[in-house]
């Protein structure tokens, strides 16, 4: 399943710029089909998993 970036900000509750810039930085993610860039569900959920573990407590 694929994801465009409104769709994965939507899911990380971030703005669609910062999820641009988590692709930019390598962070999140993502594929081009053509000239639409799409992020992979998956690649959403590994992202999401890395912050909780990074996080104390």
């Amino acid at each position: 399943m694929l994801l465009t970036a409104e769709e994965a900000a939507e899911s990380l509750k971030v703005g669609r710029c910062k999820v641009y810039d988590l692709i930019r930085t390598g962070e999140l993610e993502s594929i081009k089909i053509g000239r639409l860039r799409r992020i992979p569900v998956d690649s959403v959920r590994d992202f999401a998993r890395k912050l909780l573990a990074e996080e104390p407590g």
